[in-house]
């Protein structure tokens, strides 16, 4: 994996983020937060679930790592998600522009949540956090469509590079 990978990746997974987010936006609040049994529950439950996960991660790489996952209660709406998810946006692009390219193997030492140890390649947490949250935003879509809301336009990896391609 080079440099140039590594930051299609990266936008890729906030293009992605962006486009699931509009849909989750027309939620009601009921909506947003109403359980349907899915993994974590609710839409708000899902969607910050994939956003507690980058950031577990994230503060893994910074030496901080959390013991657990945080409460969902701090987003009562889209909005708060979006803010605070383009906040962790900002510091994860801002490591990985400081991890360059000879890196990208840097094995990080770190603990799970059951307390047993771990440790990975950086490269391989990056593409990790892409992976999962693709799988989680797939859970969303489904839960709009039984929500009866218009899901989120095209996520596909392969929409987002003829999208890229495109003249501006």
């Amino acid at each position: 994996m080079n440099l140039e990978e590594i930051w299609t990746l990266l936008e890729y997974h906030y293009w992605a983020r962006d486009r699931m987010l509009e849909s989750v936006d027309r939620l009601s609040p009921e909506q947003y937060t109403k359980d349907l049994g899915n993994s974590f529950g609710s839409v708000r439950d899902t969607v910050a679930h994939i956003y507690f996960a980058e950031w577990v991660w994230y503060s893994r790489w910074i030496g901080s790592p959390p013991s657990n996952f945080p409460d969902t209660e701090p987003f009562p709406d889209v909005a708060t998600l979006r803010r605070v998810w383009r906040d962790q946006e900002a510091k994860v692009r801002l490591f990985v522009a400081g991890v360059g390219e000879h890196n990208f193997d840097r094995v990080f030492d770190y603990r799970l949540f059951n307390g047993q140890p771990a440790k990975s390649l950086f490269r391989h947490m990056l593409q990790h956090i892409v992976n999962h949250a693709t799988y989680h935003r797939g859970q969303v879509t489904t839960m709009l469509r039984q929500l009866g809301v218009e899901p989120p336009k095209s996520q596909d990896l392969i929409t987002f590079y003829r999208e890229r391609r495109q003249p501006n």
